[in-house]
């Protein structure tokens, strides 16, 4: 491979590369909308042009049909009349216009064949333009979604994730504590609340029972100041509360 061949591939590649990356999707999708609409504006002059052609060739036949019969009847009347030269010159006159309808006759078949091509090739490209309009719709669309997801997914590599998910579950595990040394204090505070009640209801009963001890010691006894005999059974001071818990418990037990 010589010099010369190696210099021009490394340049082509590179002005390859180069406009590879200066196009815009987007931008080279209406260009080329662009471009084919102008193609069409060419085919449809080339079509107007071709049709007036053939109209133009059809004028000329039909002339040239009529000059040929208008001789064709004059080498008649010439010859009514005996005017067998004149009659002739007539039909000279005829052949040359009927030759020349017959050539306009075979340029006319031509110019029609080459109309129909014209048109059908013009019906084609506006359905091939109408379709790319649809398409450069979509790919458009395709390269905006394409152009922001990359746009996303830059912003998120461009963003401290670990960082951020690290400060994240710190404040988390911060307010998890906060609630759990509320929660604490709340039992704390609830417990001692308990403690208190039961203390005032343990003394209330201890007093109920000591003075429920006097009333029975001070009606029995003739002497206030007698004690009962070591033998004698001492009897166990009554409390309501507990003879209706028993009564209830006696209740229970017949019921069942």
């Amino acid at each position: 491979m010589g010099l010369f061949d190696r210099v021009s591939r490394v340049v082509r590649s590179n002005l390859n590369a180069a406009v590879s990356g200066a196009e815009d999707p987007e931008k080279i999708l209406d260009q080329a909308i662009i471009d084919m609409q102008e193609d069409l504006v060419q085919m449809r002059q080339a079509v107007a042009k071709a049709i007036a052609s053939q109209k133009r060739v059809q004028q000329q036949y039909e002339r040239a049909q009529s000059e040929a019969n208008t001789w064709h009847q004059r080498a008649q009347l010439a010859l009514q009349k005996g005017d067998e030269n004149l009659a002739r010159e007539a039909l000279t006159r005829k052949k040359t216009q009927s030759e020349t309808a017959n050539t306009l006759k075979t340029q006319l078949d031509g110019q029609a064949t080459q109309v129909e091509q014209l048109k059908k090739n013009l019906i084609g490209l506006e359905s091939k333009i109408s379709e790319a309009k649809t398409k450069k719709d979509m790919l458009k669309a395709r390269v905006s979604a394409a152009k922001a997801n990359e746009q996303l997914q830059s912003t998120m590599t461009s963003m401290n994730t670990s960082s951020a998910m690290g400060a994240f579950e710190r404040m988390e595990e911060k307010v998890l504590m906060m609630e759990a040394k509320s929660q604490a204090a709340q039992e704390l505070a609830g417990s001692d609340l308990e403690s208190q009640f039961a203390a005032l209801e343990a003394g209330g009963d201890v007093d109920d029972e000591l003075a429920a001890m006097k009333a029975q010691l001070s009606g029995s006894a003739p002497d206030h100041n007698q004690l009962p005999a070591a033998d004698e059974p001492v009897a166990a001071p009554k409390d309501a509360a507990v003879d209706a818990e028993l009564e209830e418990l006696k209740t229970q037990l017949d019921n069942l």
